[in-house]
């Protein structure tokens, strides 16, 4: 969890944490980081999204691996990229916006007002269909495009910033301005520079880092270089709210149960019914993703019954002692 995370719990009950079991997040081994950790790789042209985990985890060597949204082959950028068990919770990264930088060639040289006027048209809520090389299906959809902003102008090459939901086609952006334009715009290049709060200043990674990270990992025995490129998966879900229960309810939690509200020990102030929200243990290790059923108040006032409805389970099942009993069969 983050400080800003940790400020807004409200506590609702105490318990006290045991240190013979799970790890603090913030200080895991790099072992336990290849499974609950990720990277955010600056992915190169050429190789499409799938290959690049492919080798990825040829790299670090690990058998589970996972992305936060595809690239396609041509396109450069932010990748993130989960290991193990950290891979379920990359899902969270597609609820916040992302950030491109797209160079284009216009086909003719409008005025800057009348290209004003087509960029304001195509910022808001529009109207896009895949193209026909997509790896979904060409149904028309609805993606909001927050910003988009001129950075650099060149004769008719044009350099944007664009700001927008997940999933949305840039490309098309450029096709439909031309289309607007009348002459037309093809777009040359494309680069991925953020994906939800993270940015290219996020600690961002090129491969060959990453093979020198590991190499002197392994035959150096030095983690220096590697654990700066390796972060929890927490990271992931500082802009999701958060609620903390007992040792004794993780377990159970991830053998499938539900959480009922005398597991839980704090929750985030101003907690909403249909909120998205990280179960997390006192160490602040990610357990699972749910989503809130009965508003903070409600959760506050009542002893029993279930408040969150759990959509993900993070953790392996057995990190936590076992806390519960179940139901004995009983043979008539």
């Amino acid at each position: 969890m983050t400080l800003k995370q940790i400020e807004n719990l409200r506590v609702i009950d105490q318990d006290i944490t045991n240190d013979s079991y799970g790890t603090y997040y913030d200080k895991r081994s790099i072992e336990q980081l290849l499974n609950y950790g990720f990277i955010l790789l600056d992915k190169p042209n050429g190789p499409t999204s799938h290959e690049t985990v492919s080798w990825v985890k040829k790299i670090l060597n690990v058998p589970k691996a996972g992305h936060s949204g595809t690239l396609d082959p041509q396109v450069s950028g932010l990748l993130p990229i989960g290991f193990g068990e950290a891979t379920k919770a990359l899902i969270v990264l597609l609820l916040g916006p992302k950030e491109y930088h797209a160079l284009g060639r216009l086909h003719s040289l409008p005025s800057k007002e009348k290209l004003n006027q087509v960029l304001k048209l195509l910022t808001g809520k529009i109207y896009q269909k895949p193209p026909q090389r997509s790896a979904v299906s060409r149904q028309t959809r609805i993606r909001n495009v927050y910003e988009i902003e001129v950075v650099e102008e060149k004769e008719r090459l044009l350099l944007l910033r664009i700001l927008c939901e997940a999933g949305t086609y840039i490309r098309k952006i450029f096709y439909d301005m031309g289309e607007i334009l009348g002459p037309g715009a093809t777009m040359i290049e494309l680069r991925r520079t953020r994906v939800g709060q993270f940015n290219e200043e996020s600690n961002l990674v090129k491969m060959h880092d990453l093979v020198d990270a590991y190499a002197l990992w392994k035959e150096k025995n030095d983690e220096s270089k590697i654990r700066r490129i390796l972060m929890p998966i927490e990271h992931c879900l500082s802009e999701i709210k958060s609620v903390v229960i007992r040792d004794s309810a993780v377990d159970a939690l991830c053998h499938g149960a539900q959480l009922a509200i005398p597991g839980i020990l704090e929750i985030s102030s101003g907690l909403k019914k249909g909120d998205l929200v990280g179960i997390y243990t006192q160490k602040g290790e990610i357990v699972a993703l749910a989503e809130t059923i009965m508003p903070e108040d409600e959760i506050v006032e009542n002893t029993k019954g279930f408040a969150f409805q759990i959509k993900r389970i993070i953790m392996a099942p057995n990190t936590y002692p076992k806390s519960w009993r179940s139901k004995a069969v009983v043979n008539n």
